[in-house]
């Protein structure tokens, strides 16, 4: 009889399991966490927002009335954020389509959670053509991902200017417009929440994530071990993701998220400051912060919501790439090789993510390269060089 319930129980799990993945969701057993993915896998040529919401274990999201992730003065006290940045830099999100409620929810986020009230022309938003947003289209996913993104650039960075692009697409070549677009602009600092797999023409899209003055960051993934675009071209920062654990508003320890990204580029070369040795070709990725949704941050956002619950808990790769972005926003550094710094970074300045991995990357006895999916001391795959303690780093 026991032996019958055991098998019962887990053939009921392999099925949750199975439904889960179909759906895009997932389960952190330890922390008994669900989440899915908000926007779908994209097909070759096109690109994914790299959200996750927590639902519940039918992977209903848990919306609530009020926050209950993690907040600014959590975040920014677990990597030691103390600035405010200043009103002449702008940071820009690059996503896909637009979200028609973001100027009053990101209100409401900053006013909920003490963020100072937006000045004047402080957060302005704009088509991939520089023409007014309106144009652009809306979407439920996408628009959550906006929502994510313009939120944890005003935890890091509350006195930046913040621009959004919105490209008319989830294209590779709408969103690079639209990159292009947001460096014309003025943005100092531009942040790309969204990846897909790598393709053979990507070189050819490389330039757009390239420009004098502007340092651009790109999330590695929700899918754990795999090389993605953006994240792969070389004058990005690419931003992997930990599960953080804190003691107040401090940091407690950090491990690698299951889901984060890295692997090694099959066409991007290896930048001149990269030096590990089981990857011929550009490593991914360079930086990271919080992404796993069972550790994941607050997100308030009515579009597409009922009932007045907007409040989500978000995890992704798509929480560190826009949080990476601010803390670059509070040095006012722009620059295409911005991550050369997190390679020669002053002692102590990151945080080293030593524990954890996010997938299989060696076969056989072959040990060398465990590093690319696996945290280990120094640099590996899914954490880069660590998560920022202050911003001496960057």
């Amino acid at each position: 009889m026991k032996a019958s319930r055991i098998a019962l129980a887990a053939a009921a799990a392999a099925t949750l399991v199975t439904s889960l993945v179909s759906a895009g969701g997932t389960a952190d057993a330890a922390s008994n966490a669900y989440s899915k993915r908000v926007c779908a896998h994209a097909a070759t040529g096109y690109a994914a927002c790299d959200a996750r919401v927590r639902t519940d274990s039918n992977l209903k999201p848990l919306a609530t009335q009020g926050p209950t992730g993690y907040g600014p003065a959590q975040l920014r006290g677990a990597y030691g954020i103390t600035g405010t940045g200043a009103a002449t830099t702008t940071v820009a999100i690059v996503d896909a389509y637009a979200n028609p409620n973001a100027a009053a929810d990101l209100a409401t986020y900053r006013s909920t959670l003490g963020i100072t009230a937006l000045a004047t022309g402080q957060f302005t938003q704009m088509s991939q053509s520089g023409g007014s947003i309106t144009t652009v289209g809306a979407d439920v996913g996408w628009g959550q991902e906006e929502m994510l993104d313009l939120e944890m650039v005003s935890v890091m960075c509350p006195a930046c200017k913040i621009l959004y692009v919105g490209a008319n697409s989830a294209s590779f070549n709408d969103l690079a417009t639209a990159v292009n677009r947001a460096a014309t602009a003025g943005a100092t600092v531009i942040s790309n929440s969204y990846g897909g797999n790598e393709f053979s023409s990507e070189t050819s899209l490389a330039a757009s994530y390239n420009h004098a003055g502007v340092t651009i960051t790109a999330s590695t993934g929700d899918s754990g071990y795999g090389a993605q675009a953006p994240a792969a071209f070389a004058n990005v920062v690419a931003v992997g993701g930990t599960h953080l654990t804190l003691s107040g508003n401090t940091r407690a320890s950090e491990t690698v998220w299951s889901g984060a990204g890295s692997g090694c580029s099959s066409y991007i070369a290896k930048p001149s400051w990269q030096h590990d040795s089981a990857c011929a070709r550009r490593t991914i990725g360079d930086v990271a912060a919080v992404a796993d949704p069972a550790t994941g941050v607050s997100v308030y956002d009515s579009y597409g919501s009922t009932g007045g619950n907007n409040w989500y808990v978000f995890g992704g790769t798509s929480v560190s790439a826009p949080l990476i972005g601010g803390i670059y926003g509070v040095t006012g550094h722009g620059s295409p090789t911005a991550a050369t710094t997190l390679y020669t970074h002053p002692a102590g300045s990151l945080y080293d993510v030593t524990s954890g991995s996010n997938g299989r990357c060696v076969h056989g006895k072959n040990t060398t390269g465990a590093y690319l999916c696996t945290g280990v001391v120094g640099y590996d795959g899914p954490t880069g060089n660590g998560t920022p303690n202050g911003t001496a780093a960057f």
